[in-house]
């Protein structure tokens, strides 16, 4: 079973080519699997178009939320709550039985003004939060909590309550939001050809079905997916932990999609682009192949070296399993994405999310460099 049973811890090439790919690399993942989609032209047939458009599925935050919500920022910016969904519901099965889904990553992704620029910021799962009051997915109703986990709200509302408790926490107003899971990752790193990462030392986790030697491997879809849940194999196995080895591997899939040649090969482009439609699911806002390309075509300006990852700053609670944001920096770090600048670094310094120090455990690889299986 893929899920781990034990207490959840709150856890570059040279070359003016190689330049100008750098260049077109942004968020064009919007959670893993957007990427792909965005690179798709408007020339295709209109069949494969209605392919396409019918792999996504979509749902009506706005029409569930309602009026009392944070206003849009106004000026361009956007920001967009993705949430990696544990759910084992479908072929999902295969990764073992959990009651219910859970978010098992939550990522609040803050696109600039222009968007050239970006913050990411990650929220600990075992997060204790205020949870609003939320409608379930049959109509009835879940009352407000104190000191419950973050994740929890999606397990009793679904993404409806998920963003309406982020917003209450951050008093931004989500504008989009994006959902992948488990098998939706797994199949687009395979559609892929997998993703090369380096690993500084070895990695055995067996709770995540995970072995791999120190260095060079191209991942593939259960290799990267055992790597984004591993918690026990690096670190202080800390969910804490995991989620730096989560932002790592985000870093690598945007150099991969830069660098296998979609542009040039129509036929790997399709079969990215159709994963990746089938893998997420969306707001209504973006729930179309137009609406998504339209994101993406936004970015095309947005370096990756202009794309900043933090995690909320944090600190134990009494229950060392689970973490509490500290007030004073998390507002710094809301303040910061309402006024759309930089998050200070004085917002997350302390925080106990930089214990797990497993940052440079895995770095990007270039595409170009040997590489093998483990």
């Amino acid at each position: 079973m893929l899920d781990d049973q034990l207490p959840r811890t709150g856890s570059s090439p040279s070359g003016a080519g190689d330049v100008r790919r750098r260049r077109r690399r942004g968020l064009k993942l919007v959670a893993w699997s957007v990427a792909g989609l965005v690179l798709v032209g408007a020339g295709g047939a209109a069949y494969l178009y209605e392919r396409l458009n019918g792999n996504i599925h979509s749902v009506d935050i706005n029409g569930a939320l309602g009026g009392h919500r944070p206003a849009p920022l106004g000026n361009g910016a956007m920001d967009i709550l993705v949430l990696g969904s544990d759910s084992r519901a479908g072929a999902n099965r295969v990764y073992g039985h959990s009651s219910g889904a859970r978010s098992d990553t939550a990522m609040i992704v803050h696109l600039a003004a222009g968007h050239r620029s970006a913050s990411v910021v990650s929220i600990p799962r075992d997060t204790l939060v205020h949870r609003p009051a939320c409608k379930t997915a049959k109509g009835g109703g879940v009352p407000a909590a104190d000191g419950v986990m973050f994740n929890s709200a999606y397990e009793v509302g679904g993404p409806a309550c998920a963003v309406k408790t982020v917003e209450q926490m951050t008093g931004l107003r989500m504008d989009h939001y994006v959902e992948v899971d488990f098998t939706g990752f797994k199949n687009l790193v395979n559609a892929l050809g997998g993703v090369p990462v380096t690993t500084s030392q070895s990695i055995n986790d067996p709770m995540s079905h995970l072995d791999l030697p120190a260095g060079n491997h191209t991942l593939d879809g259960n290799q990267a997916l055992g790597l984004v849940r591993t918690r026990h194999g690096v670190g202080d196995g800390s969910d804490l932990g995991r989620i730096q080895l989560q932002q790592a591997f985000m870093r690598a899939l945007l150099d991969r999609m830069s660098g296998i040649g979609l542009s040039t090969s129509p036929g790997k482009l399709f079969s990215v682009a159709d994963t990746a439609t089938k893998a997420v699911t969306t707001d209504t806002g973006l729930g179309s192949v137009n609406k998504l390309m339209g994101l993406g075509q936004s970015m095309q300006h947005l370096s990756a070296s202009h794309v900043h990852m933090v995690t909320l700053p944090v600190q134990y609670a009494a229950d060392r399993n689970r973490v509490v944001p500290i007030p004073s920096q998390a507002a710094m770090v809301w303040a910061a994405l309402r006024a759309d600048k930089p998050i200070p670094a004085a917002a997350t310094k302390g925080s106990v999310a930089g214990e797990a120090k497993v940052t440079k455990v895995v770095e990007t690889r270039p595409v170009t460099t040997p590489s093998h299986r483990p």
